[in-house]
């Protein structure tokens, strides 16, 4: 039976149907737990260690969410939200394979009424030219007539206690007016922010791709003037410090650009600009700009070293930190990977140490293994993370780790102004 939208709502609210999160992790969580204030929700995942920590740490939330890996759970839903990862693969090509699977696992289970959303961030036209059609064909269903769809695009940033999901504005979509009323009524009842209608499920799509390319863009640009500025004698920070008195200067910093959006995202773009056949050189420049900010950072730690008169084939380098930002264990796309291979390829003994990053998941995914500690004395001291517990450390800490002619580079401008022994170096 297809119900109204009030229908929708009111039996959502009675508990008699349930929201289902497809994908439990940064963004899908969040987003359950979210709804399990006001509704009951399934939390469905594939993964059944990670359903088995999430019932050790949240239980029921209140007896209103079911964590599960069993598929048969999404029969209990009305209202599917899809918030799998969209990586892209080694040559930097989309790869919609968990998005995908996920819309199957989806299409077994919805029934004349239900609706799906997206979340999951996908290059414009994902959702209606790609994911519907599998909807259509794997349920049998027609959407409009038997189901409605949408796209509202997520805005978790990991580890981010201001930004929650229920304060932050939201984007939503639907395939037609009757679909967007009932998706923004459903998000509106636990977004305590706007919820912004977009006009279109293409234009939400798009406006998660503008934000990401954007923030790839200004942080490639800072990134390329630290290159200059550095190789001029120029301080990267003492100029932003300078430049930002201006009204209207919009302050970026330049680093290592990792994780699972800014990195990835401008990708699902350039593809999709391909396809069109619309060039889009500036993207594509500032793309090829930060991910070459790791080789650019491991070639001065080479050079650093030979300044201290070592060969590097007998220095020995400390790299603190792994994960592609501060105070998450998400080592997704992290550019440290790159340098700790550049060093070592120069012969340079590296170890690595990193209190968030999981060793077993480092060695699984890049093959390299996490020292417990520092041990011995170091010629390159290299912090690539601002986690806390490298904030609160002082210079006497790495002058214990240094061989006495030692170079602090502090990636992350951790402890600008506060080295006064040791060779200090950042980008």
């Amino acid at each position: 039976m297809k119900w109204s939208n009030d229908t929708a709502l009111r039996r959502l609210t009675n508990g008699e149907t349930a929201i289902a999160v497809i994908g439990l992790g940064y963004v899908g969580l969040p987003a359950a737990m979210c709804f399990a204030g006001k509704f009951k929700v399934i939390g469905y995942d594939i993964n059944g260690k990670r359903i088995k920590t999430l019932k050790e740490k949240h239980g029921t939330a209140n007896g209103n969410i079911l964590f599960t890996d069993r598929e048969e759970e999404l029969d209990k839903a009305s209202f599917h939200i899809i918030t799998v990862p969209t990586p892209t693969d080694s040559d930097n090509k989309p790869d919609l394979a968990p998005l995908l699977d996920a819309t199957k696992t989806v299409a077994r289970h919805i029934k004349p009424g239900d609706c799906v959303v997206y979340e999951s961030t996908v290059h414009p036209g994902c959702t209606e030219d790609t994911c519907v059609p599998i909807i259509e064909r794997y349920s049998g269903l027609e959407q409009g007539k038997d189901f409605k769809t949408g796209y509202s695009p997520e805005r978790i940033n990991p580890n981010d206690t201001r930004h929650q999901f229920s304060n932050t504005p939201k984007i939503v979509s639907g395939n037609d007016a009757d679909a967007l009323e009932l998706i923004s009524n459903i998000y509106s009842s636990v977004i305590d922010s706007q919820v912004h209608r977009a006009p279109c499920i293409k234009v939400a799509e798009a406006s998660k791709m503008l934000e990401n390319a954007q923030r790839n863009v200004n942080i490639a640009l800072m990134n390329e003037m630290s290159v200059l500025f550095s190789r001029t004698g120029i301080e990267m920070r003492d100029v932003l410090e300078a430049a930002a008195t201006k009204w209207n200067f919009a302050r970026y910093t330049p680093g290592l650009v990792g994780g699972h959006c800014i990195p990835v995202d401008p990708h699902y773009l350039l593809a999709f600009a391909d396809k069109a056949g619309v060039e889009t050189p500036v993207l594509r420049t500032c793309c090829g700009v930060n991910d070459n900010m790791a080789r650019y950072v491991a070639e001065s730690l080479i050079g650093l070293i030979r300044t201290t008169g070592r060969n590097p084939e007998e220095a020995r380098a400390l790299i603190m930190g792994f994960t592609y930002k501060e105070n998450v264990g998400d080592i997704r796309n992290t550019l440290t990977a790159e340098i700790f291979n550049i060093l070592t390829k120069a012969g340079i003994a590296t170890d690595i140490t990193d209190p968030h990053a999981d060793p077993k998941e480092v060695s699984a995914m890049y093959g390299i293994t996490l020292a417990a500690e520092p041990t011995g004395k170091y010629d390159i001291i290299a912090i690539t993370v601002a986690h806390d517990e490298y904030k609160a450390l002082d210079e006497d800490y790495f002058i214990g780790l240094s061989d006495g002619n030692a170079v602090l580079a502090d990636i992350k401008w951790i402890y600008k102004d506060k080295i006064k022994s040791l060779r200090y170096w950042s980008l």
